[in-house]
């Protein structure tokens, strides 16, 4: 398990840190049992060679922050979160991405990894805004997000190429302004 102090942030259950090499086992693991789940909305690294560059990309790319969800008794990790496509100066938002792992799915976990995430993307992070893009059919994502206070916003048909086609995506967003002892718009 994790010391505590390894955390960005912790909740009751939950706490959140970035990628490491060493959680390659473990998160290819985690990805495999949980395939049924994941598809088709979902295809996160399943070998150690695609995790490596994933976790490598989210570290050291300045436009993403990724966050693995790990349950605090165990240090088990529940699921990940990243920020995507951070544009900093007069927008300052970012796109969500995100998946439970079957073991920590209907639990929620990623609820409450979601608000940590969320507070550190309007604290740290200093952003403004946060979108998630979902499939329509997706109504567990759906109600994750929904369940954050997160607003429907509108329709994209054929927004993203997911699963081999385009796919229709519903956009929802928050902002600091949304989100109680977020920091506002402070610039």
């Amino acid at each position: 398990m994790p010391d505590s102090t390894t955390y960005l942030a912790e909740g009751p259950r939950v706490g959140i840190r970035h990628f490491a090499a060493a959680d390659s086992a473990e998160f290819t693991a985690r990805t495999r049992e949980s395939r049924a789940l994941h598809r088709p909305w979902l295809f996160p690294p399943s070998s150690d060679d695609t995790y490596r560059a994933y976790a490598a990309a989210l570290n050291e790319d300045p436009a993403r922050a990724g966050f693995l969800v790990c349950e605090r008794d165990s240090g088990a990790i529940a699921g990940f979160i990243n920020v995507n496509n951070i544009v900093r100066g007069g927008f300052r938002s970012g796109a969500l991405g995100y998946g439970a792992f079957a073991h920590a799915a209907g639990r929620g976990l990623m609820r409450e990894g979601l608000g940590l995430v969320m507070a550190h993307a309007f604290g740290e992070l200093r952003l403004h805004r946060l979108e998630a893009n979902i499939q329509p059919g997706n109504a567990p994502s759906i109600a994750l997000v929904r369940g954050r206070g997160f607003r429907l916003e509108g329709f994209s048909p054929d927004f993203l190429y997911v699963d081999g086609a385009w796919r229709d995506h519903e956009r929802w967003a928050v902002t600091a302004e949304m989100v109680p002892d977020a920091g506002g718009s402070a610039a």
